[in-house]
């Protein structure tokens, strides 16, 4: 069976350097993939993960110095969250103390303990505690125990002006099913353990958001393959009247993306082949990957890149 849920979010950056040290060396995440932006290739392509860049663990950013700020509003993704140890809560909230992350308090969500944070760009992040299996696979960058490792995305929040039309494609396409309200918010959750929940937020009339450094350009989903893609497509644009575009190869997935009724761009993934289809896993993230139709063009983009050093952990 086809697992659903989230398979990544990508959002803008400023500083590559600042947010590679960031997502390694405060959050502890590893770098899975080192490319470049398929579509505009004079920009990294930054994917952070577990060890093998699992569906459902994988943040990406297009890191632009000198980016001006984004702003959240509808149509946008408020927030992205990580799961790690409900025991582990206390942990975190003195990591980013002693980091100098500046943080909320500490909140309880559908039951759950809930710290918010920013990142260097003002990317709005929280970190969930839930109870978890302690042998599940984490990477255990940035100094941080097995323990307290984050295990993958908890979930996403959506701010939309209202949830149903946004919920009808969660539900009737994506393999999501609704799973509790707590004032304005909806949750949806679907059946993979990795980046199961999916959180609408109704606003109405609120502020449109901008594009900018801090901000979310698009979540994808999984499908399992090609074929699960092709169905889920069909649904969208029988079921729902909505364009998708044509299928794109990003050499670790096969993407196809479409804008929601709220106004999200949202993207559905395939699950093969996988990041360790140019590098071994062991070496994920070393070096500069380009696809096939760049590689002529390596010195050229090299020569516009800024230059990246993986920090040593603190």
């Amino acid at each position: 069976m086809s697992e659903h849920g989230i398979h990544h979010v990508t959002a803008f950056a400023g500083s590559a350097q600042r947010n590679l040290a960031f997502y390694t060396q405060v959050l502890g995440l590893r770098l899975v993939k080192k490319t470049v932006n398929f579509d505009d290739p004079g920009t990294y392509h930054l994917y952070y993960g577990d060890e093998t860049g699992r569906p459902g663990t994988i943040l990406t950013f297009f890191p632009i110095d000198h980016a001006a700020p984004g702003r959240v509003g509808i149509g946008e993704t408020q927030e992205t969250a990580f799961r790690v140890s409900r025991a582990s809560i206390g942990w975190w909230t003195h990591r980013l103390i002693e980091k100098g992350v500046a943080h909320e308090a500490l909140e309880q969500v559908f039951g759950e303990p809930v710290l918010r944070f920013r990142d260097p760009d003002g990317t709005m992040l929280a970190l969930v505690g839930v109870e978890t299996d302690t042998a599940a696979p984490a990477w255990t960058g940035g100094g941080i125990r097995a323990e307290h490792a984050i295990q993958g995305f908890h979930g996403i929040t959506l701010l939309l002006a209202e949830a149903a039309p946004t919920a009808a494609i969660l539900t009737g396409v994506l393999g999501f099913r609704e799973t509790g309200r707590e004032g304005s918010s909806l949750r949806y959750a679907a059946d993979a353990a990795e980046g199961g929940f999916v959180t609408l937020r109704a606003v109405g009339g609120f502020l449109r958001g901008r594009q900018g450094a801090g901000s979310v350009h698009h979540v994808a989903f999984r499908a399992g393959d090609d074929a699960a893609q092709e169905a889920m497509v069909a649904k969208l644009t029988e079921d729902h009247g909505l364009a998708v575009t044509e299928q794109r190869d990003r050499n670790y997935f096969r993407s196809v993306y479409f804008r929601e009724p709220g106004g999200v761009l949202f993207e559905i993934a395939t699950d093969v082949p996988g990041f360790a289809v140019d590098e071994p896993v062991d070496a994920l993230g070393g070096a500069l990957k380009l696809p096939a139709g760049l590689e002529p063009h390596r010195g050229r983009i090299e020569a516009v890149l800024p230059v990246l050093a993986l920090p040593e952990a603190a």
